[in-house]
């Protein structure tokens, strides 16, 4: 599919989405039937793209490397933990220095 952003055109391709067949679980909320369908998508990797940001030019994937979804989930706990150890020492190193310690 070909799209058109503030003049400049690009080619995407529309991630696919399987829907499996309704399952037996089912039952009434309200007065009326439902039934659960699951949903599950591919997974598909976003093809590394060469982009420049005022003047600054990056990537949008780095190039040969695919992360799983446990390794991304890893990374950004690992992330979220420095960010709060960093965040911890320095409420501990102003409340030293407003004691004058």
């Amino acid at each position: 599919m070909q799209l058109t952003y503030r003049g400049i055109t690009y080619k995407t391709s529309p991630v696919q989405v399987e829907a499996q067949a309704p399952t037996q679980v089912s039952g009434k909320y309200r007065g009326l039937d439902w039934r659960f369908c699951n949903v599950q998508p591919k997974l598909t990797q976003q093809p590394t793209v060469e982009l420049k940001y005022r003047g600054v030019s990056y990537r949008t994937n780095e190039a040969g490397r695919a992360e799983s979804v446990s390794e991304q989930s890893r990374r950004l706990m690992m992330n979220n933990t420095r960010r709060s150890e960093r965040r911890h020492l320095s409420m501990l190193n102003r409340s030293f220095a407003e004691l004058g310690a």
